[in-house]
């Protein structure tokens, strides 16, 4: 991938999860000399001592939902990271719409999880359950002194499902192959970031196709978008889906309860 344009990876977890620790590692032993990196920050994600060690940083921003991202000239491969006390689900989706024309190329989405907190708080783990279902990549950290099993069902949660996700142990904020974790191969189970002819096209006040039952005039009723063939219609990510009130559908606990 040349400079111009670069590999974008999308980090996701907790405030406290150890994404800093993990990010400096994936960027030191997962990349070549050749390459060039840079994070871009979440606006509203606090400085940390840890940022000394990263390459150069920047931060992006939400401005009435809109994701306003400016990418770094001369890099490689851009790392940035979500505000880890903010709901993951309403970045996410102004991101997915930013990447339709922006220049980079996502490479993957990888979410660090923060172990010991969702043994500790179990109502989490829908928070989790959204962020897995976004990404490519589940680093399990912050591991000390979570009992085995609730590591095991942890993982089963997830395998039973038949989630594609890699998952990966994290020890003393490294991993054990970075190289590969940075591979551009997508394994998430949500479609969001995938361009497809749908992108950007609104139905709103659109009629679609007419039905066999003629109107007055001879011609065919237009069909409701309700009763078209679900599988005619753009997906929509069961986490981005919201009621006729707005409301998301699918919910996910408000993170920052927890993080004190």
């Amino acid at each position: 991938m040349s400079p111009d344009r670069p590999w974008l990876y999308i980090i996701l977890g907790s405030a406290g999860s150890g994404r800093r620790e993990v990010l400096t590692d994936l960027i030191q032993a997962g990349l070549s000399a050749e390459d060039k990196a840079a994070v871009i920050l979440a606006e509203s994600e606090p400085a940390s001592p840890m940022d000394d060690g990263l390459p150069a940083i920047s931060r992006w921003s939400l401005v009435d939902g809109v994701a306003k991202v400016e990418l770094p000239a001369g890099v490689s491969h851009v790392f940035l990271v979500l505000d880890g006390a903010d709901n993951p689900v309403e970045q996410i989706e102004p991101l997915s719409v930013w990447l339709r024309t922006a220049a980079c190329e996502l490479a993957r989405v990888i979410y660090v999880a923060d172990c010991a907190r969702f043994e500790k708080h179990p109502e989490l783990l829908a928070w989790s359950d959204a962020c897995t279902h976004f990404s490519d990549v589940v680093l399990l950290n912050r591991r000390e002194g979570v009992a085995n099993k609730w590591m095991s069902e942890f993982r089963r949660r997830y395998t039973d499902l038949r989630y594609p996700c890699l998952f990966e142990m994290v020890k003393a904020g490294r991993v054990k192959n970075p190289a590969l974790l940075l591979e551009p191969e997508a394994r998430r189970t949500s479609h969001v970031f995938d361009l497809d002819e749908w992108a950007g096209i609104s139905l709103e006040g659109v009629e679609i196709g007419t039905s066999d039952d003629e109107g007055e005039d001879g011609d065919g009723e237009p069909i409701a978008i309700s009763d078209l063939d679900p599988d005619d219609m753009p997906e929509v990510d069961i986490y981005l889906e919201r009621k006729p009130g707005g409301y998301r559908i699918k919910t996910i606990p408000d993170i920052s309860r927890f993080l004190n």
